[in-house]
């Protein structure tokens, strides 16, 4: 789910030279990125084209679905009010063998890319190299562990040289595709600094320096699960709640992990977790909306909207109504910009007060989003979105295949002796999670 902040200086470096390549250059998501034009930043937000931007991402990663899905999770992420999206890169599936590079089908990130801003939308790509993700050994090859002297995520001389030479290869294909903001492509951050969790509106302490924007990597939409867990559930309500709580802080950017999770294909999920990968999510596995979260958060995302020239270029001010209850107020004085947040923090009790000359109702945990500091287009607990369930038929071709057994020889000439017992790891090389052992 959460990718490594690991400090060791070759990542700092990494991650710097990634930075380099992305701001000063990204482009308009509405001209297509037919021309790079500049990235900057500063407290309150990015600058993308001379421009302030509120962003709404979603995590898609491209090898959790196949290729053929994904025009359609783009489309309808696009449709939802996303105007980002997230992935991580795999180092596992791309290099499973050292020095042999897979970029083919589902594994084709320069094409996920180019579809992203053919999309109009923006990129932000997560290089790791380890990535976690409940991804099979957290992204990295199975190869490297057998590289002499190695130490996996540390001040090491051999990690830090495979894991450069890697780095500089993916940059390098997404440089000569330009699909590098500066060069008129989507990409317009990488291994960025931010907070991961569900209320990161009350628990992120603030960016590593007072000129940067907050950023929130992965607002987590529901949970991964493992065999045995019930299904994960986060309701449309708290999401919603989480997103509003954000922007009215002075929030830049959310990020939604995940808003599509696919599937775990083949052998890539990691230890005991489940080939369904994060179902609950506004878009679910199958690539359907999942109501009333989908539509509610595309709700969230226009209320915000509304609110942008308050949010991005307005002062603002936090009066207290009641114990449980604040104002957040962003407006420009001397003009009828304003933009209000009121926001009911008891989770259990609803409140009426008075604002501005007003009274509001606002429900338990609620949050409602004026943006002329009036009018409420929006409540966090007030779903208007269609709700929907899915249903499962049996299938007619897979209820007629028959079961065979297929009968393995037990191997009598084993190829590796030794007087200690052997990790199974090492024994498979990845390849399965089976071996044949005797002993004596």
């Amino acid at each position: 789910m959460t990718a490594s902040s690991s400090k060791m200086v070759v990542a700092t470096t990494i991650a710097a030279f990634l930075l380099l390549l992305v701001i000063n250059s990204p482009v308009d998501a509405h001209e297509k990125f037919h021309k790079g034009v500049g990235v900057t930043y500063d407290a309150r937000s990015l600058i993308i084209n001379g421009k302030r931007e509120l962003l709404f991402s979603g995590s898609i990663h491209y090898p959790r679905s196949t290729a053929d899905m994904w025009p359609k999770l783009l489309e309808d992420a696009k449709r939802g009010g996303i105007n980002v999206i997230q992935t991580y890169v795999f180092w596992n599936i791309h290099e499973p063998e050292e020095g042999k590079f897979n970029f083919e089908g589902r594994f084709d990130l320069v094409k996920f890319i180019k579809l992203i801003g053919e999309h109009g939308l923006y990129a932000t790509i997560r290089l790791g190299p380890f990535i976690q993700a409940e991804w099979n050994h957290g992204g990295l090859p199975y190869w490297l562990r057998e590289v002499p002297n190695i130490i996996f995520r540390s001040y090491n001389e051999p990690y830090m040289q495979h894991m450069e030479r890697f780095v500089k290869m993916i940059v390098e294909k997404l440089r000569d595709a330009k699909l590098f903001a500066s060069q008129g492509g989507p990409i317009i951050l990488a291994q960025i600094n931010s907070c991961n969790g569900r209320q990161c509106g009350d628990t992120f302490s603030g960016p590593n320096a007072p000129n940067k924007p907050s950023l929130w990597t992965e607002n987590w939409t529901a949970q991964f699960r493992v065999f045995g867990d019930p299904p994960s559930q986060r309701s449309a309500e708290d999401t919603a709640f989480s997103v509003a709580r954000w922007f009215s802080k002075n929030g830049s950017l959310v990020n939604y992990y995940m808003y599509h999770g696919g599937t775990n294909l083949g052998r890539t999920a990691a230890s005991f977790v489940t080939t369904r990968y994060y179902d609950e999510a506004p878009i679910d596995e199958f690539g359907l909306e999942r109501g009333p979260k989908y539509g509610h958060l595309k709700d969230v995302h226009k209320a915000l909207n509304l609110c942008k020239k308050a949010l991005l270029w307005g002062s603002t001010s936090a009066p207290r109504l009641n114990p449980d209850v604040e104002a957040r107020i962003y407006e420009q004085p001397g003009t009828d910009v304003c933009a209000a947040f009121l926001t009911n923090n008891h989770t259990r009790l609803a409140h009426t007060v008075k604002f501005k000359g007003q009274e509001y109702y606002l429900p338990p945990r609620s949050i409602s989003i004026l943006p002329d500091c009036k009018t409420v287009v929006l409540n966090t607990a007030t779903i208007l979105a269609q709700h929907n369930s899915r249903n499962f038929i049996r299938s007619a071709v897979t209820n007629k295949l028959d079961w065979k057994m297929i009968v393995e020889a037990i191997p009598t000439n084993l190829k590796v002796v030794s007087s200690t017992p052997m990790e199974l790891y090492f024994l498979t090389k990845d390849k399965t999670d089976y071996a044949w052992y005797t002993t004596t």
